[in-house]
């Protein structure tokens, strides 16, 4: 049985609001991480947040298909190298800061959490911009 217009747009305005949640979740634990500790330099990791989506913006525009290749000329490459870059920043920063005594182990744990929450966003948005209903966004 076919979903009526109404019902579809209300199912899909449902997955953006998730969307929505999930990426203001991430924001509340990256600031949490630094207010419960009175301690702020966990935002070091806003920076690589910041960075992440520049190589994609810049290189490769919303063409998600020749992310995903394996292929694909200089500038491709380069952008998979940034992307990954930014990644393991996200997650070496507060390691690092751990280790050096920055940080106590809640805020490297609400950190990871932030990271892992905005990493299943990113990978739903992708998701849902691959169905086509969402592929005019960018």
């Amino acid at each position: 049985m076919a979903l009526s217009r109404s019902m579809r747009t209300c199912l899909h305005s449902g997955r953006l609001a998730l969307l929505a949640i999930l990426v203001s979740g991430g924001i509340v634990l990256q600031i949490l991480a630094c207010a419960l500790y009175n301690n702020w330099w966990p935002m070091l990791t806003v920076l690589m947040y910041l960075i992440l989506p520049m190589p994609l913006i810049f290189f490769l525009g919303s063409d998600t298909s020749s992310m995903m290749s394996n292929g694909g000329d200089g500038w491709v490459n380069f952008t998979k190298f940034l992307t990954g870059a930014s990644i393991v920043g996200s997650i070496a920063i507060p390691s690092i800061l751990k280790h050096a005594g920055v940080i106590g182990w809640g805020a490297l744990t609400m950190e990871l959490s932030s990271f892992v929450v905005f990493g299943v966003a990113i990978l739903w948005f992708i998701q849902m911009n691959s169905d086509g209903e969402y592929s005019s966004v960018f």
